[in-house]
C-alpha cells in the first residue's frame, strides 16, 4: 500500500513585492501619522476612512476585460465561478478615487465643500524595485467643492507645515507649483504657429504628416510631450529637444524614438521650460509672455499670481514655494494647479551614488473625478504625501529616533513569587512606565537580561530573595552597562556602577530618573 503524500510546509516568505514592518518602524510611522493628521487637522479638515475595497467600475481607472482587469490593481471577481458572477472588485490603488466615490455617495449629507484627509495602505500590482513596494502608505487631504484657487493655496502651504512638522528642515525642501492652463495655452500657441498656412514653408497637409496628428489633434499627443518634458532634470533642455524632435541616443547607446515634433513648435516649449526665474513675479511675468494670445494659458497664468500672492500674504516665500512651470508629472490627470513636494539634499544611493532624494508629494486640482459619478462638474484639489518615501528621508538625514524604546524588564527569581513580581510591574505601568515581567524559563538570569538587551530595553530589574528578604530591588542601567563594557579600562570598569539597590517604595522614582537621561 502506497504510503499517502505529505502535504508540503508552506514557505515562510512575504510576496513579491511586500515587506513585514516591526516595532520601531511602526511605531515611527505611526508617530509621523499623527503628526500630519494634527496639521491637516488644525487646517479644519475633517478624517475620513474609507473601505479599503472598491469596485473596478468606481475606481474608474481600470476597467475589467474578458477574463480580468488590466495590470494594475489587485482584483478578483465575485462569485467568478458562478452561473451569474459578480461585480469586479479591487483593492484600492490611491485615496482620490474613494474620495470621488464616497462624496457622490453621500453629498447630501456633508458640508461643501467638504475638506477631508484620509490615511492608509494603497496597493499596486506593479513591478516592484528599490525602494518600490505593491503596498505603501499615502496620506491625503482633500478640498472638494470649491474652485478658488484660494483652496489651492492652502494646500500648498498645508503641504510645507506637514514637511517642517515631522522634522525636514526649512531649506531642505521645496514646494513647486505649475498649472495644467499653462501648458494647455503653450500647445494652443504651438498649435497656432505649426499649422499657420504659409506660402513660403508649406501648408498644414505637410505638417500634419510630419508628426501624425492633424491642428485639431495636436493635443492628443498633450501626454506624450508632458512625459519628455518630465525628462528635463535627467536629459537637460538639450535632450528634451532631441526626444521632441528626432530621438536621441542613451547613456548606454540604445536609440530612443523622438515625438517629430518640427522645431519650430519646439521653440514655445523650451521657452516654456526656461520661464522660471529667481523670483516668482519674474517668473509668472515670463509665463505671461510666452502664452500671450491664449485664452485658457493666460487664464492659467492668472491663477498662478493669485496663488503665489496668498502664499506671500501668509509668509510662504519662494524659500518655501516657487512657481515653477519644470513641474509636469501627473499633469495628464490635473485640470488646472499642480503641486509637488521635493527635498533637495543630496542621499547615496544603493550604488554609492551621489543624487537628490526627489519627490515626496504631489497633488493638484482635478475638477472631472466626481463628474464619473454624478454627471455634474465638481471642483475639487488635494495633496498626497507618501509616508514611506519620506521616513526613508528622515532617515537617510539622521533624523529618525532609532533610541532603544523597550520596555522595563522585571526579572523572575523566584517562580513561586510571580505575585510579586507582577505587582512591581503594575506600579511602573501605574507610572505611565512601559514595563513587563519576563515569562520565558527563568532559569537563567543571564539569559534574563540578554532577552532585555534584544529588547532594547534601558533598565532591568532584581529581586532576589536577599533582596526581598530585605525589601529592596536591584536596578541595572543596561544602556550606561552597555558604555561601560564598551569604554572603560579594567581600573575604570571596577570604580563604576550600573547597577543601584534602592527601597522597593523608591523603585518607581528611581526608573524615572534613569529613563530620563535617554529621552
Amino acid at each position: 500500500m502506497a504510503k499517502p503524500k505529505k502535504t508540503p510546509r508552506p514557505k515562510a516568505e512575504t510576496p513579491k513585492g511586500f515587506r513585514d514592518y516591526f516595532g520601531a518602524e511602526v511605531t515611527q510611522r505611526a508617530e509621523m501619522l499623527s503628526k500630519i493628521a494634527a496639521v491637516y487637522h488644525r487646517y479644519g479638515f475633517d478624517a475620513l476612512e474609507s473601505s479599503g475595497v472598491e469596485t473596478v467600475e468606481a475606481l474608474g481607472k481600470f476597467l475589467p476585460d474578458v477574463d480580468r482587469p488590466n495590470e494594475g490593481v489587485f482584483a478578483w471577481q465575485e462569485d467568478a465561478d458562478s452561473d451569474k458572477p459578480g461585480d469586479w472588485l479591487a483593492l484600492r490603488y490611491d485615496l482620490t478615487a474613494p474620495l470621488a466615490r464616497v462624496y457622490a455617495q453621500h453629498q447630501n449629507d456633508l458640508p461643501k465643500p467638504y475638506r477631508r484627509y484620509a490615511m492608509g495602505p494603497v496597493w499596486r500590482n506593479e513591478k516592484p524595485g528599490p525602494g518600490r513596494f505593491r503596498q505603501f502608505y499615502q496620506c491625503d487631504a482633500d478640498t472638494v467643492g470649491s474652485g478658488s484657487v484660494a483652496a489651492d493655496a492652502e494646500i500648498c502651504a498645508m503641504l510645507a507645515d506637514c514637511l517642517e512638522e515631522v522634522g525636514i528642515e526649512r531649506g531642505d525642501y521645496i514646494v513647486r507649483v505649475n498649472n495644467r492652463k499653462v501648458l494647455n495655452g503653450i500647445l494652443d500657441k504651438v498649435a497656432d504657429r505649426v499649422f499657420r498656412v504659409d506660402p513660403i514653408d508649406g501648408d498644414s497637409e505637410v505638417i500634419e504628416k510630419s508628426i501624425g496628428v492633424g491642428k485639431s489633434a495636436l493635443h492628443s499627443i498633450a501626454d506624450d510631450i508632458m512625459r519628455t518634458l518630465d525628462k528635463l532634470d535627467k536629459v537637460g533642455v538639450v535632450g528634451v529637444v532631441e526626444l521632441l524632435t528626432d530621438g536621441r541616443q542613451d547613456a548606454s547607446g540604445a536609440f530612443i524614438p523622438g515625438l517629430k515634433i518640427p522645431p519650430i513648435a519646439v521653440e514655445g516649449l523650451v521657452k516654456f521650460l526656461n520661464a522660471k526665474a529667481a523670483s516668482n513675479s519674474v517668473t509668472i511675468s515670463n509665463l505671461r509672455e510666452v502664452v500671450k494670445g491664449s485664452k485658457q494659458g493666460e487664464e492659467g497664468v492668472d491663477e498662478l499670481e493669485q496663488i503665489a500672492d496668498l502664499l506671500d500674504a501668509q509668509g510662504y516665500g519662494p524659500d518655501r514655494i516657487v512657481i515653477d512651470p519644470s513641474v509636469v508629472r501627473g499633469l495628464g490627470y490635473y485640470t488646472g494647479p499642480v503641486f509637488e513636494a521635493e527635498l533637495t539634499f543630496e542621499i547615496q544611493d544603493e550604488k554609492g551614488r551621489t543624487r537628490n532624494f526627489g519627490s515626496v508629494a504631489g497633488g493638484g486640482r482635478y475638477d472631472d473625478l466626481v463628474k464619473r459619478f454624478t454627471g455634474q462638474e465638481v471642483p475639487a484639489t488635494g495633496v498626497s504625501i507618501g509616508v514611506d518615501r519620506l521616513l526613508a528621508a528622515l532617515d537617510a538625514k539622521g533624523r529618525l529616533d532609532k533610541t532603544a524604546d523597550g520596555p522595563v524588564v522585571v526579572t523572575v527569581m523566584d517562580k513561586a513569587r510571580m505575585a510579586d513580581y507582577q505587582g512591581m510591574v503594575a506600579d511602573l505601568r501605574q507610572a505611565g512606565i512601559r514595563a513587563e515581567v519576563y515569562l520565558g524559563n527563568p532559569k537563567n538570569i543571564g539569559n534574563q537580561l540578554k532577552y532585555a538587551d534584544k529588547r532594547g530595553s534601558a533598565v532591568a530589574i532584581i529581586q532576589g530573595a536577599d533582596e526581598h528578604e530585605k525589601g529592596v530591588v536591584q536596578i541595572k542601567d543596561l544602556i550606561l552597562g552597555a558604555k561601560i563594557a564598551e569604554n572603560a579600562t579594567h581600573e575604570e570598569w571596577k570604580d563604576l556602577t550600573n547597577q543601584y539597590e534602592v527601597p522597593l517604595d523608591q523603585m518607581v522614582a528611581k526608573v524615572l530618573e534613569i529613563l530620563a537621561l535617554y529621552r
